[in-house]
């Protein structure tokens, strides 16, 4: 199979490395994405800033190509669905490719479930992320938000190279319980998306349309 890349930026750049022989093609802003030059490719995997999503993803949808996308800090159209679906496609968007951040989910929602029987409980959720990230807060801490589906606070810190800092704090009167997970490298990220990209191309029960990471997770757990 041939996988191509947008983005070869920090994280881009690893999916680069890793992909080896089944790498199709990288693109970046001296190397721009065609529809004709994606259409060489089984999928393609999309690492690059949300201010520069624009840019890219009309490209994307015309080609039909399935799109794994870790860009965050964008508002997707709310048409989107409906013209990956016409395209023939599949598309999984991620705030976060983490294969465990979804131990993380499940973690977040028995936690929120739990809460019910504390009295008075505050939830915060903070996260790090290096210098260079232009959105705050990042999309991996929103996710968090949506999955505890609760009023919480949200911070952010930029520090240094950090690649991924992400903390949830329960706090009563009387306890503290804190849920943390932390990136180590970014291949962590760029094996992710690799593994959704080949989903995508092997898996033919994944439907056309738009799914998120976690969603296609569950799927092919409960397949196995």
């Amino acid at each position: 199979m041939k996988i191509s890349v947008i983005g070869t930026g920090k994280t881009g750049g690893r999916v680069v490395e890793l992909l080896g022989n089944d790498l199709g093609e990288a693109f970046d802003e001296g190397n721009p994405p065609t529809v004709e030059k994606l259409k060489k490719s089984d999928a393609v995997i999309i690492f690059v800033p949300g201010d520069s999503v624009p840019e890219v993803i009309d490209t994307v949808i015309e080609s039909g190509v399935p799109a794994a996308w870790g860009s965050t800090g964008y508002d997707w159209p709310e048409d989107l669905n409906s013209k990956v679906k016409a395209h023939h496609s599949k598309w999984v968007i991620a705030s976060n490719f983490s294969l465990g951040m979804n131990l993380i989910r499940k973690s977040i929602e028995v936690i929120s479930a739990g809460s019910e029987i504390l009295k008075d409980p505050e939830f915060h959720i903070h996260e790090v992320h290096h210098i260079h990230k232009k959105d705050a807060p990042s999309g991996t801490a929103l996710s968090w938000k949506d999955w505890l589906n609760r009023e919480a606070e949200v911070t952010s810190a930029r520090e240094g190279d950090v690649k991924g800092i992400h903390e949830l704090t329960l706090k009563t009167a009387t306890e503290e319980i804190t849920l943390k997970h932390k990136a180590l490298d970014r291949s962590l990220f760029a094996e992710g998306a690799i593994w959704a990209a080949k989903q995508l191309i092997n898996n033919s029960s994944i439907e056309t349309g738009i799914c998120t990471f976690g969603q296609l997770v569950d799927q092919v757990m409960e397949e196995q």
